[in-house]
């Protein structure tokens, strides 16, 4: 009897604690979607005046802050593909090959994970200054393939660890070559890796604020121009492009893991 009491007791003070770890992580994000149907006018936006779509309406007039998000989507896109083809070329190689300095190498992947951000960025600020790159579009996708490409080389050697490299050398003896065998037999492989760190990447650099903030330039980011818009207080149209951005990730989410499950199945 005491011990189903117990059971109950800590099966309660489980969902508890975890309403309450719900309630923290999405309690900010309901505010922002909640205040995109704000119909208040005064600044800073935080009184409840009334429900609208004016904000989505007016969010279409707003075109400083829609070429801000245009340019991170573009930043996002290049920099991840870039970071993705890099990262998975380099896990390959350091997996199948040695080579001298290849635990330096090993070791200095992780400086750009640990390192602060507003190192990271003054860092790359002092470079761009003294090779005499113009801040801009070409300087935050430089900046963001150099922190992107070690999370694609992690994820992409994770799933490497336990690679049977005899299913490669099957594939040659029947008579393909290197370079079929990586396409037609490691890529497929490795996929899982590659998806799951080409994800990580694009998600790490439309979140990023303090290294573009350094290479930016003129060239101004939805973050950059979210984080301009603190000081006299978010408006609404700039929740309601936030509550799009959200219901189009979770969108995504939904579709991903359907997929998926979808698969299971039918295996």
């Amino acid at each position: 009897m005491k011990r189903e009491k117990k059971a109950k007791f800590h099966k309660g003070l489980s969902v508890v604690f975890c309403t309450l770890v719900y309630v923290f992580l999405f309690l900010p994000i309901s505010v922002i979607v909640v205040n995109s149907f704000n119909a208040t006018t005064s600044k800073p936006y935080l009184s409840w005046k009334g429900f609208t779509f004016d904000w989505y309406m007016k969010l279409w007039d707003n075109t400083s802050l829609l070429s801000s998000f245009g340019n991170t989507m573009i930043i996002a896109v290049v920099s991840t593909i870039l970071a993705t083809v890099i990262g998975t070329l380099g896990a390959v190689g350091m997996y199948k090959y040695k080579f001298k300095g290849k635990g330096i190498i090993n070791g200095l992947l992780y400086i750009p994970v640990v390192i602060p951000e507003i190192v990271l960025g003054i860092s790359l600020l002092t470079i761009f200054a003294n090779v005499n790159i113009p801040r801009g579009m070409l300087t935050l996708i430089l900046s963001h393939v150099t922190f992107c490409v070690p999370f694609v080389i992690f994820n992409v050697r994770a799933r490497l660890d336990g690679y049977d490299n005899s299913i490669e050398e099957a594939s040659m003896d029947l008579g393909a070559n290197r370079i079929v065998t990586f396409f037609q037999i490691t890529l497929p492989v490795l996929a899982p890796g590659i998806t799951g760190g080409a994800l990580l990447a694009f998600t790490l650099s439309i979140d990023d604020v303090i290294i573009s903030y350094f290479v930016n330039g003129q060239t101004k980011t939805y973050p950059l121009k979210v984080m301009e818009s603190i000081k006299s207080g978010v408006s609404p149209d700039v929740n309601a492009l936030s509550t799009i951005i959200l219901v189009g990730t979770i969108l995504l989410v939904v579709l991903t893991q359907s997929n998926l499950f979808t698969r299971k199945s039918k295996e």
